[in-house]
């Protein structure tokens, strides 16, 4: 569980959670993030060309105000996703009756939903859960807390972070919350629309939508684009990053310290969703050099993440460097096998694209007993890097995803 206390929230934001009976467990499942005021949006969607209906109500919503949003209504439980028209009809009712509860119109309200696809959202027990979360309202680390709760899914733990800075001596607060855990390759796009990572970002900068929009992409691009649990982008995935302004603190294009804060936030939030996978034994972390380009190692780094061979052997703790050569060459990146070396840590396992001289293999299997480790791959083919964090595939997977809906 994570713990938040200590932590001072973005000014301008209240936030509050219940029960609206999604949940089979009877537990918390909707939950809501109120701006005091309309607060500039970026958002970044699934690119999944099946979406649920919430993420198509939320790009037309944000268009129609100009990237203003007054109240984020998350749901859990339900994706709301495949369910045609009714679909829409729900999510679209759900906005309403938020706004009439929170004071502000309809197209100011972004909803998101997760849990199972292909089920009808029945809408009116959001409705009915509405009116008690304005009782409960609060802008304390607690009530963060409980937004943090009642997303989660399959998840085991609550997911968030936080980052401050100054500017001429006055503080800016940026914190994230969000959740995933299963379906997770995230593949998210601010063209195009991405029930299984949500994510929220606030801050209390004062930033506008268009500027706040390119500084979503940069981190975005080096964080939950740089993770992969099951190699399934969901139907749902959604970033949303909103500015209330209420620190006074005017951040321009491009200003470093508050792109670097923001890429820190959404870095961890996305390491502890793959801390997070479901079954998972193993986190590994991906280290790509000496590509031609940055895109080409990330390339290399989703062919072995996405390999089930390389995964389930992540899983036995075996050694066998062998896939990972295989990936790699499968990935479609420019290569010369012959130029490949790799490392499991600081143990040298592939030398020239064959086997190392030095290879221990009783000693790569123990470093791969860690819970966490690293993986290194030289290419030699340029400059291009990424770093990518990615698990293992076990039996424990399959047990909980063979039995998902029943």
């Amino acid at each position: 569980m994570s713990d938040v206390s200590g932590f001072l929230m973005p000014a301008g934001f209240r936030f509050a959670a219940g029960k609206a009976g999604l949940k089979a467990s009877g537990r918390a499942d909707l939950a809501v993030i109120v701006a005091d005021k309309p607060a500039a949006a970026a958002a970044m969607f699934t690119a999944n060309r099946v979406t649920a209906a919430p993420l198509e109500v939320d790009k037309r919503h944000l268009a129609a105000t100009g990237g203003r949003v007054r109240v984020v209504a998350i749901n859990a439980g339900n994706a709301n996703c495949a369910a045609g028209q009714a679909g829409l009809d729900a999510a679209y009712r759900t906005c309403k009756a938020a706004a009439e509860v929170f004071g502000c119109e309809p197209a100011e309200v972004f909803p998101s939903s997760t849990g199972i696809i292909g089920v009808p959202l029945p809408a009116e027990k959001l409705v009915a859960a509405m009116p008690s979360l304005r009782e409960e309202l609060g802008s304390e680390s607690d009530h963060f807390q409980q937004v943090a709760q009642a997303i989660l899914t399959t998840d085991l733990v609550e997911k968030t972070a936080f980052a401050r800075f100054s500017v001429e001596g006055r503080e800016v607060r940026i914190a994230g919350v969000g959740k995933g855990s299963g379906m997770i390759h995230p593949r998210l796009v601010s063209a195009a629309p991405h029930a299984t990572m949500l994510m929220y970002l606030l801050t209390d900068a004062e930033v506008e939508p268009e500027v706040l929009q390119g500084m979503l992409e940069y981190a975005v691009e080096r964080s939950f684009n740089r993770i992969s649990v099951d190699g399934d982008t969901s139907t749902n995935d959604t970033v949303l990053l909103l500015a209330s302004g209420a620190s006074g603190v005017k951040i321009p294009a491009g200003y470093a310290p508050f792109e670097e804060a923001l890429r820190a936030v959404a870095t961890s939030l996305a390491r502890q969703v793959v801390a997070d996978g479901e079954g998972v034994g193993h986190v590994v972390e991906l280290q790509i050099e000496g590509a031609a380009s940055d895109a080409e190692a990330v390339k290399v780094a989703k062919a072995i993440a996405h390999s089930p061979l390389v995964k389930t052997a992540w899983a036995g703790c075996d050694p066998n460097w062998g896939r990972l050569m295989a990936a790699i060459g499968n990935s479609g990146a420019e290569i010369d096998p012959l130029r490949i070396d790799i490392w499991f840590g600081e143990l040298r396992i592939c030398r020239d694209g064959g086997r190392a001289a030095e290879l221990d293999e009783a000693a790569a299997h123990e470093y791969l007993k860690q819970a966490e480790y690293s993986v290194r791959i030289e290419l030699h083919q340029g400059a291009g890097s990424c770093r990518f964090w990615t698990t293992d595939l076990t039996a424990e997977y399959v047990r909980i995803n063979a039995d998902y809906s029943t």
